[in-house]
């Protein structure tokens, strides 16, 4: 199966009332335990690319990995680049093979962010190519993304029918409370189903994306710090918050900081009960299975798109 972009994907996942996983991708051992969960339970799949990942990777080596990726599981998989911040990077990925971009303006006035935006859907829907937009901005680090709670902002419903109309994006990013990164809430989460619900009224069948989605699992958590790391206070988005969003309006949920914590803390665990192994084989193994476990609970029990391939 050639891959495919996200027009198909959302519209089921709107009408199914489930969420696509948008999963990050970094290297060899990352690709292959999210592609084999997604073949085990039939799950349709976002495979997306921050700009850090695509420099540090290389682009053809990610898309030769992809490619294998399609061949191995013959699912729907879309690639995505995640944050696109300029024209020129979301162009650069089109060209590249790219089938899905977001082109990240919400740094930018309303005005701006709406020039951004519509340039690079112009170019991408000539290129068969789908484009995610953002209104409001998360707080958090992410890679090449940087934003201090003070300069967080929620999505105004009021905006985005009008930046809809105008830009013609077909997902939209919007910021409800998540956040990048690994530290999400100090105390009890709170996200703002009421924003959702209200966007959702006024954009009815429009499929909508939740960025800093990641849960942080205790499990991981625990076990980085049991075995030499220092993540006090780390904690996320929790999985019935994601449920109740996939079950909305929400059709794309983004997780990256699940799948770094799942590879680091049991590549820790190996280091810390042999310490003397030096075989990449010996601790990327298990780090990759405990990738494709997370992500298997994830297609199933949080998303709710296992079966829908």
């Amino acid at each position: 199966m050639p891959l495919v972009n996200t027009v198909e994907m959302f519209k089921k996942a709107y009408e199914g009332g489930y969420a696509i996983g948008a999963f990050n991708v970094n290297n060899m051992e990352i690709v292959q335990g999210i592609t084999e969960a997604a073949k085990e339970v039939k799950a349709p799949l976002i495979l997306q690319v921050s700009s850090g990942a695509r420099k540090y990777a290389n682009h053809t080596y990610l898309m030769k990995l992809i490619e294998a990726a399609l061949i191995e599981t013959d699912l729907p998989i879309a690639v995505h680049l995640d944050h696109g911040d300029t024209f020129e990077l979301c162009k650069s990925c089109i060209d590249g093979g790219f089938t899905s971009v977001m082109i990240d303006g919400s740094h930018h006035s309303f005005e701006d962010n709406i020039a951004l935006t519509k340039k690079v859907v112009d170019y991408a829907h000539a290129h068969g190519v789908t484009v995610e937009g953002e209104l409001g901005r998360l707080a958090g680090v992410e890679d090449d993304v940087k934003v201090s709670a003070e300069e967080s902002s929620y999505t105004r419903p009021e905006e985005v029918e009008e930046f809809v109309k105008r830009t013609g994006v077909d997902s939209l990013a919007i910021a409800i409370g998540t956040s990048h990164g690994a530290f999400k809430f100090t105390g009890e989460a709170k996200l703002r189903f009421d924003i959702l619900e209200e966007v959702g009224k006024r954009l009815p069948g429009f499929p909508i994306v939740l960025h800093g989605a990641s849960s942080v699992i205790p499990e991981y958590v625990d076990m980085v710090n049991n075995y030499g790391g220092k993540m006090p206070g780390a904690k996320g988005v929790p999985e019935e918050m994601l449920r109740k969003a996939a079950s909305m309006a929400v059709c794309k949920i983004n997780i990256d900081s699940d799948l770094r914590l799942a590879m680091t803390a049991t590549i820790r665990k190996v280091f810390a009960e042999t310490p003397g192994e030096f075989d990449p084989r010996k601790y990327l193994g298990p780090a990759r299975d405990e990738i494709k476990k997370l992500v298997k609970n994830k297609l199933i029990n949080v998303l709710g798109c296992a079966g829908q391939a």
